[in-house]
């Protein structure tokens, strides 16, 4: 199914007009009302540019708009802020023609310059976007990038409704690019009038706005009266209660307090709550293109030696770690999950063996082991599984210190280059868009290994990023040419170990009674978690 979204997604989006892919309101919406979700963490940033973590995406998806959007609880493109666009023969110019009278929060109507100047920003270094790197085909990029040129000389206004983005070379993955967050476009004036706090402030074209932000406390998002599309949002507002301890949010949402905890079911109380028929009705399950990890960073000692990371990834028993969820997972054993195209049929990856894992540490003169450190989410279960992976490295002889924080404070740390391990959970990839090159660039990619970047084990091979960047040198996302590229690429990074892949997991959550919408918008692949824009309260 995965594979067919993926493929008939591109397909339709070269052929068709804008008007086939638009989505139908849903006749039952009661428009007006409020929600509340919560988060035990409070929200680090809303600019589009910066934000890059689960629990901001779908708020920042809210809040703004890009060229590209996607069919609401799919990932079936379709034009967002270009009404429609063209492709030349070759896949390497892009026009986009713009949606006339769409304005700003502020009041001013966008046009070209704003896309423009937002494409410009978000691909400066001084922005230090860790979403830089999708945008490296644009042509002028590399000039951008080392600090010649301020601009992308790749993209051209034409006149104030239309917007050309020339590419060094064929991307079968731009239109996804130009849908995701860091593509949105932001105006000139609010960024330039906010500086470091347009995170905090920020104007967008979006369905909500922002209301209030009182930090460690609460976010208060408000409908867009002005919005573009017709029909939505459905909500007057939504409240974020930040500081919320996932077992908390789940007993104010049996009260009726809560309508979406955002964190999730807490796994301790997972069983609980499916033997309890009423609670099970509002369970929402869904697929993801996910893969939980351990990132092991090769510019530390000892993990700059390949029979240590060996080690690490021998000793890891993915069997007991998914219990600690509640069997709501599959081991895995590469950076790609099954259902994404370009997956590895019969790879094995590294078996659990501590006995050859030990004979690895002997190979690396580490017979007696080290120590070194753990960072992990302080959302539960990852302390948890967290715990599971020093036993495991304990029973090796590698002593490892948790050190339990903020998400914010893990992505600092991992961005940059401070942790020797952490376990990504809370934080773990799950795919920006459904096509292998994504588990790629961001994570395990050299241009993800910058400071603020997401490619925590700061691992760079150009020749593996030079075959990614062939692989994504074709006009068709579904080639089989090109998926047996992908699938060598991430064979390739598994020999070199930076990794060790632990599971995908299946997506829950949970919602109040008086929740509308169809289900899959609670699991929406794109707008992750929840996609705002679409969902209503039935009271």
């Amino acid at each position: 199914m995965k594979k067919l979204l993926c493929s008939s997604a591109l397909a339709l989006a070269f052929a068709l007009p804008a008007a086939a892919q638009d989505y139908t309101p849903d006749p039952n919406a009661t428009p007006g009302g409020t929600i509340t979700i919560t988060y035990k963490d409070d929200v680090a940033t809303l600019d589009p540019a910066i934000g890059y973590d689960w629990q901001n995406w779908s708020m920042i998806k809210s809040i703004f708009d890009g060229l590209m959007d996607y069919v609401p609880g799919t990932t079936e493109l379709r034009p967002g802020l270009a009404e429609s666009y063209e492709v030349s023969e070759d896949g390497t110019v892009f026009t986009f023609t713009l949606r006339q009278g769409v304005t700003f929060h502020n009041g001013r109507e966008m046009t070209a310059e704003d896309v423009k100047y937002s494409l410009d920003r978000v691909t400066n270094p001084e922005t230090q976007s860790p979403g830089a790197g999708f945008f490296a085909s644009i042509a002028g990029f590399a000039e951008v990038e080392s600090g010649a040129a301020d601009s992308l000389s790749g993209v051209e206004v034409v006149d104030p409704q239309t917007i050309r983005i020339t590419l060094s070379r064929p991307d079968a993955t731009f239109l996804h690019v130009m849908g995701l967050n860091f593509a949105s476009v932001v105006p000139r004036e609010a960024v330039e009038e906010a500086g470091a706090d347009f995170g905090k402030s920020p104007v967008g074209t979006g369905a909500f706005k922002l209301a209030d932000w009182v930090i460690g406390q609460r976010l208060v998002l408000e409908k867009n009266e002005d919005y573009w599309r017709d029909g939505v949002p459905y909500l007057d507002g939504i409240t974020f209660e930040v500081g919320q301890e996932p077992v908390v949010a789940l007993l104010r949402l049996q009260q009726g307090e809560v309508d979406v905890p955002g964190d999730g079911i807490p796994p301790a109380k997972f069983q609980e709550v499916m033997d309890d028929p009423d609670q099970a009705a509002r369970v929402v399950e869904g697929g993801q293109l996910h893969t939980g990890y351990i990132t092991l960073n090769v510019s530390t000692p000892p993990f700059d030696q390949l029979a240590v990371r060996e080690a690490v990834n021998m000793a890891i028993n993915k069997d007991r770690i998914i219990q600690v969820i509640n069997g709501r997972a599959v081991p895995a054993n590469q950076p790609l999950p099954p259902s994404m195209p370009g997956y590895t049929e019969g790879f094995d990856g590294f078996a659990y063996d501590p006995e050859g894992a030990k004979a690895k540490l002997a190979e690396a003169g580490l017979g007696d082991g080290f120590t070194t450190q753990l960072y992990v989410m302080n959302t539960d279960p990852n302390p948890r599984i967290a715990q599971a992976i020093q036993q495991d490295l304990r029973a090796i002889g590698v002593d490892v210190e948790i050190r339990s924080l903020a998400q914010a404070n893990v992505i600092e740390a991992g961005g940059a280059g401070e942790a020797p391990m952490i376990w990504s959970g809370g934080m773990a990839w799950i795919a920006d868009f459904p096509d292998p090159s994504n588990f790629y660039g961001p994570i395990l990619g050299c241009a993800g290994t910058g400071d603020g970047g997401w490619n925590w084990s700061k691992f760079c091979d150009e020749s593996i990023d030079a075959m990614a960047t062939e692989a994504d040198s074709f006009t068709d996302p579904a080639a089989p040419e090109r998926l047996e590229m992908w699938s060598e690429v991430y064979q390739q990074v598994m020999a070199q170990a930076p990794w060790v892949p632990v599971f995908n997991e299946q997506r829950y959550t949970m919602k109040s009674p008086r929740m509308g919408g169809d289900d899959a918008l609670y699991v929406d692949p794109v707008s992750i978690p929840v996609n705002y824009d679409y969902v209503y309260v039935t009271e």
